[in-house]
């Protein structure tokens, strides 16, 4: 064993060489194709052979007098035929098997004999065995050529009793004939054996340092995947802690714009209740003096401003991942704008068609996008005249799908459209400049994307694109 694999742990090595039979016994089985396919044309090859044998020499072999059609063509044909075409089947049909080899082994040998028959016994032809053993030995089978060995000591033991002449040329050969040519086959079959050993050493070696080299690779691999599941994570953890930096920094700088924002509505309603309480106690004669309720409208409407405003910053700060349940849009959609405060003149229509396919949302979270979008795009239009907004919907032919909040209102500069997303800018002269980058995260959020486009002087269009009308596999960050 290896000084690799002795350092392996016990389920390792185990797996190390079940590894190392499988590649061998693949290789075994590669090679023995091989030779399987060598074998089909080398019988044909024999087949042909045998009756040119039998047609051209074997008159002269056998009679030695007169040239003629011989009767050995007919064994050269018949029995040559039933020699190759079984084997040749079994190499074309299940190659690499064992069967297939020793069928292959026993019918090389009775060539070998076939031929010595129809050469009348000559020694040259005898060398016919020890070739056709030197090439089963390519099988890397010790079997095989036991097998084959097998097959022609007792084709001769056979022949050499009832008809010696076809093996040794020769009537009355001496009876120890047959030994010794059993002897030679032995000799033969030794060496080929100690090949057949040797190879299968190589191959098994070579199956080992292929299943080390495989091992070495995984495990080469499972470090790297590691190494890049910490780096995934680490990259992962620097995002999330560049984003609470990011949050915090936005967060301060909202401090100041908060600060300034809510002082002046909370300074007016402080004035305007300051003022009530001074009118309530100086009024003596029962009379409420009319300015009282304009001053209460005040109050209500500064301190509604405060609560907007805190709404917006506790919305883009706490960043709640989406729930998703199907929700048909178009009820939806018309319940956002039955939310946007009405204003005369301005049409809100719900072009959403019936058929499109229900989606996966949030229903609070995308209700607020559709509620941002729908009162942005409603105070976008001038006061001095009407206008209308229109929300649609389409299918697009990936399985995806689309929402479009239009206006026909004077639209936003081009400058001005690169950063509508950022926090805290706002074209608006009041407002904190969160509802747009609040939307953006929301949609992020839902695995979507959201775009404007504006023609200046014509109004504009903001529309969110949704890949597909499925669940998303991965809730997106609400903030990137």
């Amino acid at each position: 064993m290896s000084a690799f694999s002795a350092h392996v742990p016990m389920h390792a090595s185990q797996g190390l060489e079940g590894r190392a039979a499988a590649l061998l016994s693949l290789h075994l089985r590669d090679s023995r194709g091989r030779v399987d396919a060598l074998f089909t044309w080398l019988m044909l090859g024999q087949w042909f052979a045998a009756v040119l044998v039998a047609v051209f020499f074997s008159p002269y072999a056998w009679d030695g007098r007169v040239r003629g059609l011989h009767v050995h063509v007919q064994t050269a044909v018949l029995l040559g035929a039933a020699l190759s075409l079984f084997p040749v089947l079994l190499t074309l049909l299940r190659p690499g098997e064992a069967v297939t080899r020793h069928v292959v082994a026993v019918s090389q040998m009775l060539w070998s004999a076939l031929l010595i028959h129809l050469t009348g016994g000559r020694i040259e032809t005898h060398f016919h065995i020890f070739g056709s053993l030197a090439v089963l030995s390519f099988y890397r089978d010790p079997k095989v050529l036991l097998t084959a060995s097998g097959a022609i000591v007792v084709d001769h033991f056979l022949r050499g009793a009832l008809w010696p002449e076809s093996i040794y040329g020769q009537p009355h050969p001496e009876w120890w004939r047959f030994l010794e040519h059993a002897f030679w086959v032995a000799v033969i079959d030794a060496v080929l054996l100690v090949a057949c050993r040797d190879a299968l050493r190589e191959l098994r070696e070579k199956a080992t340092h292929q299943a080390q080299a495989e091992q070495t690779s995984e495990l080469e691999l499972a470090s790297r995947a590691g190494q890049l599941d910490a780096a995934v994570r680490e990259v992962l953890a620097f995002r999330d802690h560049a984003c609470r930096l990011e949050r915090l920094a936005s967060l301060g700088q909202l401090t100041a714009s908060v600060s300034h924002e809510l002082r002046n509505p909370l300074a007016a309603a402080r004035t305007a209740h300051a003022f009530l309480l001074r009118r309530m106690r100086k009024t003596e004669d029962g009379t409420t003096d009319p300015r009282i309720p304009r001053f209460l409208d005040i109050i209500d409407r500064e301190l509604q401003a405060c609560s907007v405003i805190i709404s917006d910053l506790l919305d883009y700060a706490k960043g709640r991942p989406p729930r998703f349940t199907p929700c048909p849009l178009g009820p939806l959609v018309e319940e956002a704008i039955s939310v946007v405060p009405v204003r005369d003149g301005v049409r809100v229509k719900n072009l959403v068609p019936d058929g499109l396919p229900v989606p996966h949302l949030d229903r609070e979270q995308f209700r607020q996008v559709l509620v941002n979008l729908i009162q942005n795009a409603v105070e976008a239009i001038p006061p001095e005249r009407g206008g209308e907004v229109c929300v649609l919907a389409d299918a697009c032919g990936d399985g995806g799908w689309s929402l479009r909040v239009t206006d026909d209102g004077p639209g936003i500069p081009a400058p001005l459209l690169e950063r509508i997303f950022e926090p805290m800018f706002t074209t608006k002269l009041r407002g904190t400049g969160l509802g747009l980058a609040i939307v953006k995260s929301l949609v992020q959020g839902h695995g979507a994307r959201i775009q404007a486009e504006s023609d200046f002087g014509h109004g504009s269009r903001f529309t969110v694109l949704f890949p597909d009308a499925r669940v998303p596999d991965v809730a997106v960050p609400l903030h990137p």
